[in-house]
């Protein structure tokens, strides 16, 4: 099998969620290294306009909670080259406590972050065929260990990691499947899911920094043809969060430290977007 870290001459990728943040910087890594790309997002124009502007053979409606429509996105794939490689990377972000948040929008994250990613999956190793490939999921750092705010949301993504380890051991050696759980990203996501100044907020802005998507997609392309189930992005905020599931007594406490320190960043970014 060709090596997909490297040059991707004769292969075909599906990238989910596309159009636009952490999606878009897969694909354009991807378009950069030679594979043929098909970019798919729930928004079918701009998904058509991204692959028209980063060079990707096609851009294409698709609601990930519709298993046909993962079907679809995988012949248009192989009309191309062969599957090789497919990201399960659409998701959705809400954030709020889980007794108060709507019906509709536990079910949607329920549907869009974690059955997505399984007919994502089925969907893949499918149309991979004998020559077998990676499958990389857009996991969260949420989904390592208790995120209050966050608990329906950290929830799904908690079941793609478990989700992503339990495939990887029922798959042939031919595929390999990859979580990638970065920390906060720069993307549409952290503000349209967010309330504002809400626990989930806070939290999301406690760590040192904000990653670009860029950095992720660098990790998640970094991830193919490599024997790697699981990376934390940065590494190591990994252990961090999954020690604080150990001691929920002792994360009860440093909870609290790290949403007063979210809530100072909150203040400060506020204060620097109103002396703009």
């Amino acid at each position: 099998m060709a090596s997909l870290s490297g040059s991707g001459a004769g292969s075909s990728v599906v990238v989910t969620g596309g159009a636009r943040g952490i999606g878009r910087a897969i694909a354009e890594l991807l378009v950069a290294r030679g594979h043929h790309v098909v970019l798919t997002d729930i928004d079918g124009a701009a998904a058509a306009d991204t692959a028209a502007e980063i060079g990707a053979d096609e851009g294409l409606t698709h609601d990930v909670r519709n298993p046909a429509d993962h079907r679809a996105a995988a012949e248009a794939a192989l009309h191309h080259a062969p599957l090789t490689a497919w990201f399960n990377n659409a998701g959705v972000g809400d954030d709020g406590r889980l007794a108060e948040m709507p019906d509709d929008q536990v079910r949607r994250l329920v549907e869009v972050n974690l059955l997505g990613v399984m007919w994502g999956m089925r969907a893949a190793l499918d149309a991979f065929g004998p020559r077998g490939g990676d499958i990389v999921n857009t996991a969260s750092l949420a989904g390592l260990g208790p995120i209050p705010g966050y608990g329906a949301y950290a929830a799904t993504k908690a079941g793609v990691v478990s989700l992503t380890g339990s495939v990887e051991l029922e798959t042939p050696p031919s595929v390999r499947v990859h979580a990638v759980c970065p920390d906060v990203v720069q993307t549409a996501m952290l503000h349209e899911g967010h309330t504002h100044d809400s626990l989930g907020s806070r939290l999301a802005h406690s760590g040192s920094r904000v990653l670009e998507p860029a950095e992720v997609a660098q990790e998640a392309v970094g991830l193919l043809g490599t024997n790697r189930v699981v990376l934390s992005v940065p590494r190591s905020r990994g252990g961090v969060v999954r020690l604080s599931a150990l001691a929920p007594s002792v994360s009860r406490h440093a909870m609290k430290l790290v949403e007063a320190k979210g809530k100072k960043a909150i203040a400060k970014d506020a204060g620097r977007q109103g002396r703009r």
